[in-house]
């Protein structure tokens, strides 16, 4: 069975212990929602549970229980997440209770702005009462996601109010918007499992694209990789899960051991894990009490709960109520993207704190507080138009290629590729091959670079360039980029490499007056025994201007011809003997190194030094200890 194409929709319950949200589910779907066999004895929700109602339209829904207890809203949190819609549970003969509230107030965090108010256990009031706890409701809920929400009376028991509340269900979710399809699927795991002659099992609401039977997947945190097996959804296989759905996965390849909740099941090469995230934090007008820098929390995000630190960015304490820019350092990585919304709670006691939506999943940099240009930068990201937000994101982590700005941006594909297209158009973002960056950034990059090596021309005036990777070291660029900036620069011509040694342009060696006269002390000193001339260790004893750079120049200019470390000739005194061990080879066919020797009237030193040079020069080549001539030479 393959799901309908219309939109799939899940519903979470919300509400406090005992006040009637699993019998609710029950009554609505026939599936109980409570799997667990303590749940049964204790007749308590502890965990998630999980049904699907099928409304008159014919859409099926999937329903998401959580549990109503303060023990258990870490598990509460780890199920509404994803969903679209909440229901929200209020028994008659109680009225509005902690759970309640707290629970609500998860719900506006979350953005959760479509519910439904199901006033249980209304055979067990009089309407009197009924009345009370309505005036109640509107009096405590007012501002809150369920202030305006429609308020059904029902009884499970008796199977009241419930068409009423299917009813309402089915118009709450006529104009709620699908989830976004962003091309690549995201399933934060709240449940695994296995299943004999299945194997591994999780469960989760699919996000942000579909999941085809067969499909190849990867779980971040961590990286493994594996594959969907199997596909269901309310229990029925299918060949393909849309986004919104309820789905179960038979994974591949991996053991129940190899996952836990809070992992995230998503295609290869896209989603990576962090540490650090950049947020906008709201905190509840009942927090326990102020938050200040670096204070510990427990981060919900998705199905996932870790520890992380806080660093404020624009107050150095935040009051309960307010809201503000945030850091947070965590203790394991999670697997989030921009607009995904957060709950922090306090380690202990464990009540909520706040929440947020993240703006940035990978900030390269661990902010100061009371930086403008930060403030700015984050505040782009969250409220910008698509060109600002395309545009800040690529300049806080530059540089990008084209489909990683478009996910990093937090963007619909399509919004984002549009924005980049208008953005090039203008001039503001530069392509460098594959990779983009501001022309700002650019800019930057380019007088960096520019300047180094017009640096390191003054301080090594002798030297033809400045070599490749040194230029890159120095500038700290990431080899891919430094490549492609080092490209865009060669072929506009103000750059130059030969032989792994950059240039500007128009450079060109010049000697000194000092170094003239060493040069030419030099050449006397090797002209005067041509065919045995002084080695370079005794010649830096003599002439004190006498550099490797010097003589790494002369060697480029020609003006000396470098055969070893040690050893140099004069070119005339090079040429002379290269053409008489051409000539020698004419002759003989081939020559040894006793036999160079004695041609010469030189030792062994010189000798060996000249016949490496013509190898190297492919004028000889060594065949064991002789060598033979390798090309014909003219002349």
């Amino acid at each position: 069975m393959t799901p309908s194409s219309a939109a799939a929709y899940t519903i979470g319950t919300a509400g406090h212990v005992d006040h009637g949200k699993s019998t609710l589910i029950s009554a609505l779907t026939g599936i109980d929602p409570d799997r667990l066999r303590e749940e049964k004895e204790r007749g308590m929700t502890i965990d998630l549970g999980f049904a699907w109602l099928q409304l008159p339209s014919g859409r099926e829904v999937s329903i998401v229980d959580v549990p109503g207890h303060e023990r258990f809203v870490h598990n509460m949190l780890a199920g509404v997440g994803g969903i679209d819609a909440a229901l929200v549970v209020i028994a008659a003969d109680e009225g509005v209770m902690p759970q309640t509230r707290e629970h609500v107030a998860i719900l506006d965090l979350l953005g959760i702005s479509r519910a439904v108010v199901a006033l249980t256990k209304c055979d067990l009031v009089d309407e009197e009462w009924r009345e009370l706890v309505r005036e109640d409701l509107a009096e405590t809920l007012a501002g809150t996601v369920v202030g305006t929400a429609p308020v059904v009376e029902v009884s499970a028991t008796q199977g009241r109010g419930l068409d009423a509340l299917v009813a309402q269900l089915e118009q709450l979710l006529a104009d709620t918007p699908p989830k976004r399809d962003l091309g690549h699927p995201r399933l934060p795991v709240d449940r695994v499992f296995t299943l004999g002659g299945f194997g591994t099992v999780v469960t989760g609401t699919l996000l942000d694209g579909a999941i085809d039977l067969g499909q190849e997947l990867k779980i971040q945190p961590g990286g493994l990789r594996t594959r969907a097996r199997g596909l269901q959804s309310h229990q029925s296989k299918v060949d393909r899960a849309d986004p919104g759905r309820r789905v179960a996965i038979n994974l591949a390849g991996l053991a129940v051991d190899d996952l836990e909740r809070g992992a995230v099941v998503t295609s290869p090469d896209w989603l990576q894990p962090t540490q650090r995230l950049d947020a906008r934090l709201q905190l509840v007008a009942d927090a326990p009490r102020p938050l200040k820098g670096g204070t510990a929390v427990a981060l919900h995000i998705g199905t996932a709960e870790v520890v992380g630190k806080i660093r404020l960015l624009d107050a150095p304490v935040l009051e309960p109520g307010a809201q503000g820019w945030v850091q947070f350092t965590l203790q394991a990585p999670v697997a989030a993207l921009k607009g995904d919304l957060f709950i922090i709670r306090q380690l202990s006691p464990a009540v909520t704190w706040g929440g947020g939506e993240i703006v940035d999943v990978r900030p390269t940099q661990r902010h100061r507080r009371g930086r403008p240009e930060v403030l700015t930068a984050l505040e782009t990201l969250a409220t910008g138009e698509p060109d600002e937000i395309v545009l800040q994101t690529l300049a806080l982590r530059e540089p990008l290629t084209p489909p990683t700005l478009a996910r990093a941006s937090g963007l619909a594909t399509s919004v984002a590729q549009a924005a980049l297209a208008r953005l090039q158009q203008a001039g503001q973002v530069t392509s460098l091959g594959a990779l983009l960056m501001t022309t700002d950034g650019w800019e930057r990059v380019r007088e960096q670079l520019l300047s180094t090596v017009q640096a390191y021309h003054g301080q090594y005036p002798l030297r033809r360039g400045m070599p490749r990777e040194e230029l890159r070291s120095r500038r700290r660029l990431r080899p891919r980029q430094f490549a492609a900036s080092l490209d865009r620069l060669l072929a506009a011509g103000e750059l130059v490499e030969e032989e792994a040694l950059v240039r500007t342009a128009g450079h060109v060696v010049q000697l000194s007056p000092a170094d003239e006269a060493t040069a030419a002390e030099l050449l006397r000193h090797l002209a005067a025994a041509p065919r045995s001339p002084p080695g370079l260790a005794e010649l830096r004893g003599t002439l004190t201007g006498l550099s490797d750079d010097l003589l790494d120049a002369l060697a480029a200019q020609e003006r000396v011809i470098r055969v070893s470390q040690d050893v140099c000739f004069t070119p005339a005194a090079f040429d002379d003997m290269t053409a008489m061990v051409v000539a020698y080879l004419r002759e003989h066919g081939s020559i040894t190194v006793a036999a160079a020797r004695d041609l010469f009237g030189t030792s062994r030193r010189y000798v060996l030094a000249l016949l490496e040079q013509l190898d190297h020069r492919r004028v000889t080549r060594r065949v064991g200890d002789e060598r033979v001539l390798l090309q014909r030479t003219e002349g």
